[in-house]
């Protein structure tokens, strides 16, 4: 693998999965599952590739078993997974790339 001008993957890795188990330890704990809507939601829109956007709660029929699939339940074995992978010599690329996703859009 290419030296990595952000840090290596590793340490990429780590970081990633520490983001993401912080943001989960924020955000609304439990079993999340499609079950109704309610009048507010949050300010998320998608931006599209032919430059349009739409609000993802406008979505919800779409995007809603997309949220629910990613709830904070995820957070822990995906943070895992990425931590196992941090200590494997020459981490698999897509993991490196995933973290580098993650460290792109977690605060």
């Amino acid at each position: 693998m290419a030296p990595d001008p952000e840090g290596i993957p590793a340490d990429l890795l780590r970081t990633a999965a520490g983001r993401l188990e912080a943001l989960a330890a924020r955000t609304t704990s439990g079993d999340w599952r499609l079950t109704g809507l309610l009048a507010s939601r949050p300010e998320v829109v998608a931006g599209r590739p032919d430059g349009s956007t739409e609000h993802v709660a406008e979505a919800r029929a779409a995007s809603g078993a997309w949220i629910a699939a990613l709830s904070p339940a995820v957070a822990a074995p995906l943070a895992a997974a990425l931590r196992a992978a941090a200590d494997e010599p020459g981490p698999p690329s897509g993991l490196v790339d995933l973290a580098r996703v993650l460290l792109a859009r977690l605060p």
